[in-house]
């Protein structure tokens, strides 16, 4: 964004009030000199999330809540990642997460991860309903100011979840808390098909000298196994996921993927955009291997461009095809 594009912006932005503190209680305005300072700083914490990772996945289920329940044992795995800001208008930031691995013969191989939408003082976000099912939540507006929704999305540009929640310097951390955020589970517990069906989260995002961190704070819930109808909790999960940066990968390999179907998945996200806005939400039919019902002809067709097998155009026109089967 230009610089005097970005001042705009900021001024305008720095006559909203805005002030720091819970994330979940209404605040008080501040100065607009300070409203400004705080939305600058907000933006360099998430723009500082891209760059190149070693990432590691601590996983631990720590208390259960039911007495007919054991706890599942640890996980500690990890990875690389590439993380790449994909757009950025000022109030809006979207960050593309790579996963860069090898297969069993050694071949570099690039996935396409994660993305992670940021928007300033949001009038709503996406939120998960369960069983497949999104839906547009209302942010009251007395606490939009302020804040940033962040939106996450799978590996096929189908939802996963939102939350809203305010970055804020406490103890000498800098960090953004969320919301309490329903989310559908992750293919790690899904394709082991357990008596619970989601998680009730509050994610945390920080800053570190080496990176940053995402801190998962989950209550893995479920329907009643006695059959009551009710939705409830069976272990408490902690997870913290730690994003040190490392360039000794190949991330000439990632650059190379993005590079040759980025503008394919523009289009899609577009598709799903479009999805949402005319149902106030979307329903996408949740698959434990994949994520969703459409994630493998998505992710097949972005292979296809990279490879020269199918052109971008054509690709788009079977993607947004795919989208209007399987977005109710």
């Amino acid at each position: 964004m230009k610089k005097a594009l970005l001042a705009s912006l900021l001024l305008g932005l720095a006559m909203t009030p805005a002030a720091p503190a819970m994330a979940d209680g209404p605040i008080a305005p501040r100065s607009a000199q300070a409203n400004a300072q705080a939305f600058a700083a907000d933006r360099a914490a998430i723009l500082a999330m891209a760059g190149d990772y070693k990432v590691t996945f601590d996983l631990r289920e720590t208390t259960s809540w039911r007495a007919d329940y054991t706890p599942i044992p640890s996980k500690l795995s990890g990875g690389h990642e590439v993380v790449r800001v994909i757009e950025d208008t000022g109030p809006h930031i979207a960050l593309q997460h790579l996963l860069v691995v090898k297969d069993e013969g050694g071949k570099t191989m690039v996935i396409k991860h994660w993305r992670q939408d940021w928007n300033y003082q949001p009038e709503n976000v996406l939120t998960y309903a369960g069983k497949g099912e999104w839906k547009l939540e209302a942010i009251p507006a007395a606490m939009r100011a302020g804040r940033w929704s962040q939106t996450v999305w799978q590996t096929d540009d189908s939802p996963r979840y939102g939350g809203w929640g305010q970055w804020s310097d406490e103890g000498g951390v800098r960090r953004w808390r969320s919301s309490w955020t329903l989310r559908p589970l992750a293919r790690r517990d899904a394709v082991r098909h357990p008596a619970y069906d989601r998680y009730l989260a509050i994610n945390r995002h920080s800053p570190t000298p080496t990176g940053w961190i995402h801190w998962q704070d989950n209550v893995k819930e479920g329907p009643d196994p006695a059959g009551s109808g009710k939705i409830v909790p069976f272990v408490q999960e902690s997870g913290l996921n730690t994003y040190v940066r490392d360039g000794k990968f190949d991330v000439a390999a990632a650059e190379s993927y993005w590079a040759a179907t980025k503008d394919y998945w523009a289009a899609v996200r577009g598709a799903w955009d479009e999805a949402i806005a005319r149902h106030q939400g979307v329903k996408v039919a949740e698959v434990a291997e994949t994520g969703s019902v459409g994630a493998e002809r998505l992710m097949g067709l972005a292979d296809e461009v990279k490879a020269g097998k199918v052109s971008t155009d054509k690709a788009i026109a079977a993607a947004r095809a795919v989208i209007a089967e399987v977005a109710g």
